[in-house]
């Protein structure tokens, strides 16, 4: 009845990272388990990250790392998971995997969840009574929505599902029962034939994909939904806002009615997984020439050149695990005085750049056209 290739599909992943980390610890992929009778399994309580770590001239690069662990942290705040790992430690532990991984670019996927004291087991609906557990994973990922959707864009769709009222469920923590809505969007598009579905909020705005926020372009300015409309804060959104601000692209967080898509010179979709990917069709309307648009090209340009390492960013976005190994692995894994004086030549240059990245322009305000 359906197209079970399309429904089987799913993004390559040539290689996973052999080592996981738990709770401060190294541990093999294949040791890493949890009981069938954990509190996560039945009742959904985990949250989690997506972090990608970039190919560049100094070694492997992982894209806004603090950010993202602050984000993780706040998550599992919101959901009353009293922990006692922190942003650094989490980030450090991040740096390590990778760095032991010897891998030069990979998807990671921090993830704190409820298991199962089996000493004590409980089984109810009530989270406290369940240990908490934290691990670090990382694979080799390639482009979410396809390889050639960076350039062709992707079809989507409007959603009859709707996203979750923010009262309901608390749209600002990215957390793993948040996802169970995101699947149904995901299906529903995939067995209609769409690369991805938009969902809507409860008041009928545009929100965000099931894994990706949306920016729309309309007469050169760029709009985004606001965080009021049950989207995830995220961090390759922020990313695009301030690269729209280096570009002087005008740029503004406003509601978007549905039908402002079909008439939108560019859509776009942002996300750790997603990056940045143009949509080129929407409920089968074609947007604008229905391929990436030049505001679109000129901000995935300069997104790309950033997370290569080519060019600097507007912000500390790279931690560079090359240069955050300790002393002894340096040396184990050959880190010698000529890698050591290129980057210190790579600083100097960063350095040299930093009062341009001090002096972004200020976001332009103006009332959009997009929102009643």
């Amino acid at each position: 009845m359906f197209a079970d290739d399309a429904r089987k599909k799913d993004v390559k992943t040539p290689t996973i990272v052999s080592e996981i980390w738990h709770n401060g610890e190294f541990v093999k992929w294949d040791d890493a388990r949890v009981h069938v009778m954990s509190h996560v399994i039945h009742y959904g309580s985990s949250v989690f990250e997506g972090i990608r770590c970039y190919k560049t001239l100094r070694g492997p690069a992982v894209f806004r790392l603090r950010e993202h662990m602050q984000r993780l942290v706040n998550s599992a705040k919101i959901y009353r998971m009293e922990h006692e790992w922190t942003v650094e430690q989490l980030s450090k532990a991040t740096t390590e995997l990778v760095a032991r991984s010897g891998v030069q670019q990979c998807y990671i996927r921090p993830i704190i969840f409820r298991t199962l004291d089996e000493a004590h087991p409980a089984f109810g609906v009530n989270p406290f009574p369940n240990p908490l557990t934290c691990y670090i994973g990382a694979w080799d990922w390639g482009k979410y929505l396809g390889d050639e959707a960076i350039e062709r864009g992707v079809d989507v769709c409007v959603s009859s599902w709707n996203r979750l009222t923010p009262n309901s469920m608390p749209a600002m923590a990215k957390s793993g029962a948040n996802y169970m809505n995101s699947q149904l969007i995901k299906m529903e598009a995939i067995t209609n034939g769409y690369a991805e579905g938009i969902a809507l909020d409860d008041r009928g705005f545009v929100s965000e994909g099931s894994g990706e926020n949306i920016f729309l372009v309309h007469d050169g300015k760029v709009v985004t939904p606001p965080l009021s409309s049950s989207i995830l804060p995220g961090i390759t959104r922020d990313s695009v806002i301030q690269i729209c601000r280096e570009l002087e692209i005008p740029m503004v967080e406003s509601g978007i009615q549905r039908a402002a898509l079909y008439v939108a010179d560019e859509l776009f979709f942002t996300g750790t997984a997603a990056e940045v990917t143009p949509i080129r069709s929407v409920d089968r309307i074609e947007i604008g020439t229905g391929k990436r648009g030049p505001v679109t090209e000129r901000i995935q340009k300069m997104f790309f050149e950033i997370t290569s390492g080519e060019r600097p960013a507007p912000g500390p976005w790279l931690t560079f695990v090359d240069e955050h190994k300790p002393a002894t692995q340096e040396s184990g894994n050959g880190f010698d005085a000529a890698q050591a004086h290129k980057v210190a030549e790579a600083a100097v240059a960063e350095a040299a750049t930093a009062s341009v990245n001090d002096n972004a322009v200020e976001p332009l305000s103006f009332q959009s056209v997009m929102t009643e």
